[in-house]
């Protein structure tokens, strides 16, 4: 039987080439986007009549619960959901719910997301959850939690890298809180750093696609890795019953969360209060 994948952030990038990965290994794909051209645009590329595209902006809560209403009321059940989709802003804005960019769209989307999908993944033989996060968690600052989850306050390009690594830690405590929850179930989580692609390169900056063109010729951040992982999360029999792991590209294997990623107490905190959060929009 062909399993039915999510995965979200599908028109571009590594989601994008996943996708179409997944699609060729014979699996029905699921994709999420903002753009209907784009959307139609990906579903060519993949090539299939078993591509289905749902639109809707992740900077918008309510639009990341419908889709999942959709998704889950649409289809039997979900085998893997990849949540790919993600953003780094080179500059402060604030999303119409209020929340910051980067935080609403690389954690608040994504957790909200799942939550909406979880009936549709247990209703699965054995589903997969497989969450895109990355070694930038590693220069997140200090993470203070709840503040960090409604910081709109200023920053400049250089101290973006700071807030899009603080959304990637909260990405990694999010999923390895989310396995132990569902220990003695038959849904994983599992997350992953991608390593450097040029696919996602600071879509924002100016010169990005010229820097990309270099780094591709000089064959740095080849795409085909990260994208080798995510498939392998979502699909291969090395990882069947495998949960709670933080993988790298560099050797395909688990490696431990920076501080205080790896605390259970810390993890526990930040669901309580992300739940506190979103429990108006979470219905």
């Amino acid at each position: 039987m062909e399993p039915t994948i999510v995965v979200t952030g599908a028109t571009s990038g590594l989601g994008r080439l996943a996708a179409i990965k997944l699609a060729q290994q014979g699996a029905r794909i699921i994709i999420t986007a903002r753009s209907q051209q784009k959307a139609e645009q990906t579903c060519q590329e993949i090539g299939t009549d078993r591509v289905d595209a749902f639109l809707g902006d992740f900077t918008r809560l309510d639009d990341v619960r419908r889709i999942g209403h959709e998704i889950a009321d649409r289809y039997d059940h979900i085998d893997v959901l990849v949540n790919n989709a993600g953003i780094h802003a080179f500059q402060p804005r604030t999303t119409p719910d209020g929340y910051p960019e980067m935080v609403a769209v690389n954690y608040l989307a994504p957790w909200l997301l799942t939550h909406t999908l979880l009936p549709a993944l247990q209703r699965a033989p054995a589903a997969r959850i497989v969450n895109v996060a990355s070694e930038a968690s590693r220069r997140h600052g200090t993470l203070r939690i709840p503040q960090d989850l409604t910081d709109t306050s200023p920053f400049s390009a250089r101290g973006s890298s700071e807030r899009y690594g603080k959304t990637k830690l909260l990405d990694i405590m999010f999923t390895m809180k989310l396995a132990r929850r569902l220990a003695g179930t038959t849904i994983t989580a599992n997350c992953l750093d991608p390593g450097f692609n040029t696919t996602g390169l600071g879509r924002e900056l100016r010169f990005a696609g010229i820097l990309r063109k270099v780094l591709t010729r000089l064959r740095i951040g080849d795409p085909a890795r990260g994208t080798g992982l995510i498939v392998a999360l979502a699909t291969d029999s090395r990882f069947t019953g495998r949960t709670g792991g933080y993988y790298t590209v560099r050797g395909t294997r688990q490696i431990q969360p920076t501080p205080p990623g790896n605390d259970p107490s810390a993890q526990a905190q930040l669901w309580y209060e992300t739940q506190q959060l979103l429990e108006p929009v979470a219905r």
